[in-house]
Formats: C-alpha cells, sequence, structure tokens
C-alpha cells in the first residue's frame, strides 16, 4: 500500500536523470494509483471497522437519545485513536524490509504507544458521558469494558 508509493516515489526520482520508454512512464505512474487505491482500501476497511465497533457499543451501552451529543465525542475519539494507530503502523510498514531488531522494536514501541494514548483519549472523552449517566447504565458501562479483551472482544 504506502510502501509501492514509497518505492514508486524512490524510482521516479533516482531514475530522473536518464530516458524513460512510454512503457517506463506507465508503469510508474500506475504503481501510486494502485498504491492510493490499496490505501484508500485499507482506510475504508478501517472505517468500517470502527463504525462497525462503535454502532455495537453504543447499542451495548444503551446511548439514550439525550446522551447522543456526548457520545459523539467518544465516537470521534475512537476514529482519532484508529487513525493515529494506522499511521504509525503503516510508519513501520514501511520501512520493514530494512529495519534491524532496533528499528522494530522502537516501531513496537511507538505503536503500543499510540494505542495507550488513544485509550487515555478514549477515556477523557467518555468521562463526561459516564458521570452523565444513570447508575444502572454505569455499572451496564462497567461491565462492558470490565469484559474486553485487548482486541476488542467480550
Amino acid at each position: 500500500m504506502k510502501v509501492i508509493l514509497i518505492t514508486a516515489a524512490s524510482v521516479l526520482v533516482m531514475s530522473g536523470a536518464s530516458a524513460q520508454t512510454a512503457a517506463q512512464g506507465a508503469a510508474m505512474t500506475a504503481a501510486p494509483t494502485a498504491a492510493a487505491t490499496a490505501e484508500a482500501k485499507s482506510d475504508a476497511k478501517r472505517d468500517q471497522s470502527i463504525e462497525k465497533h462503535g454502532k455495537d457499543l453504543h447499542a451495548r451501552l444503551k446511548i439514550t437519545a439525550a446522551e447522543e451529543t456526548q457520545w459523539a465525542v467518544v465516537a470521534k475519539a475512537m476514529r482519532d485513536s484508529a487513525i493515529e494507530t494506522d499511521k504509525v503502523m503503516d510508519k513501520r510498514e514501511e520501512h520493514v524490509k530494512s529495519a534491524t531488531a532496533i528499528d522494530n522494536l522502537t516501531a513496537y514501541g511507538d505503536i503500543a504507544q499510540a494505542h495507550a494514548d488513544g485509550v487515555k483519549k478514549l477515556a477523557t472523552a467518555f468521562a463526561p458521558l459516564y458521570a452523565s449517566m444513570p447508575d444502572d447504565q454505569k455499572k451496564l458501562a462497567d461491565n462492558v469494558f470490565a469484559h474486553r479483551s485487548p482486541h476488542g472482544t467480550k
């Protein structure tokens, strides 16, 4: 996905001084288009997954019409977190073939940090909604979040 785009850009820069045939030019233009398409599909898949998870969480928490404004803040935090985590993961993917053990450990640390930052932002976004919930709904939320695995399933 993004690796193809970076590779194509590198090839374009390195071959700038040499003459290109029409076929070479066409191949280089097709690579970014294919990469952009793959990235768009990946982003769409991520967005679809986040929206599905958000709808599921919305239903499980029994969010009311009065809570929708606060819920929108929580949903945005979830989306933003996923995007930021994807950016860090994509950055690692760009360098994975040439990465050293230290590079990989650092990249994994960056991914873990992005995830941790996202969870903290989600907690901050969720706090006002939680505070406004009646006790029975708070207990429901406590239960929902107490039974979550690291991969978002029960």
